[in-house]
């Protein structure tokens, strides 16, 4: 090979090189991006956002498991503690929820002071016993760890936990100002477990599903009552855990 063609294979692997190392610092920084972004905002979201799925407005119709969760006492407990302490609770607090629910295909979707939004979707052909069973699973986990956090002592032990858990469709997406937009999901669905979600505080129920779901649960959720709820005409059919023991929760909440 002579002198010219030898120099044109270097500058020839010299330019691929280059374009590796480019392209390998790019899948990098998207990896990084990625991971950054699923930690705020969740994988999904992230993911749209890396895809340029960020207009104002860009929602879809999702069918999920929904829940909705808060701790009780919060405020008590904010009057009380240092805010680095509180901080550091809550952190401890949302540990006992995250793991579970991301376990069970769920994604979290925001968190709102002390209370927690996820959802776990349910694509087309899905079966909808099998995500209600999943998250009921997370709820048993999560109910254990925030036993095992009050049993640790300390502010953990002043900590307790409230989950409604519902079955619906809601709009997933943009939603916000023009400059400042927020994934999150709306809809009567949402409505509706928040006020399970309070209705679980006033009958001193760890956790309360609803009709919807509780029917593709029948062997774990057995039927409290119908309650009036704020924003319904209709009385609305509550299930609780079975193995809940209703003195003693009512005696927690005193």
């Amino acid at each position: 090979m002579g002198d010219a063609a030898a120099g044109r294979l270097f500058r020839c692997r010299h330019r691929a090189d280059r374009i590796h190392h480019r392209a390998a610092d790019a899948s990098r920084r998207n990896r990084a991006a990625g991971n950054l972004l699923a930690t705020y905002v969740g994988k999904n979201a992230g993911e749209r956002v890396l895809a340029g799925r960020i207009r104002r407005g860009d929602t879809e119709d999702i069918h999920a498991a929904i829940w909705l969760s808060d701790m009780r006492g919060f405020t008590r407990l904010a009057d009380r503690l240092p805010p680095h302490a509180l901080v550091g609770l809550l952190n401890r607090y949302f540990d006992c929820q995250v793991p579970a629910i991301v376990e069970q295909g769920g994604e979290v979707l925001k968190f709102m002071g002390d209370g927690l939004l996820a959802i776990f979707p349910i694509g087309q052909g899905a079966d909808n016993a099998a995500v209600c069973a999943a998250a009921l699973k997370a709820a048993h986990v999560t109910r254990a760890e925030v036993a095992a956090l009050r049993a640790a002592g300390g502010d953990g032990a002043a900590v307790r936990f409230g989950l409604a858990l519902h079955l619906g469709d809601v709009l997933y997406g943009n939603i916000g100002s023009g400059d400042r937009l927020d994934f999150t999901c709306i809809g009567p669905a949402v409505n509706l477990a928040a006020r399970l979600e309070k209705l679980a505080g006033r009958l001193g129920r760890t956790v309360l599903a609803s009709q919807e779901f509780a029917k593709y649960c029948p062997d774990h959720l057995k039927p409290i009552g119908k309650f009036a709820v704020a924003g319904f005409a209709e009385k609305q059919a509550a299930f609780g855990l079975g193995d809940e023991d209703l003195a003693d929760e009512r005696k927690n909440d005193a």
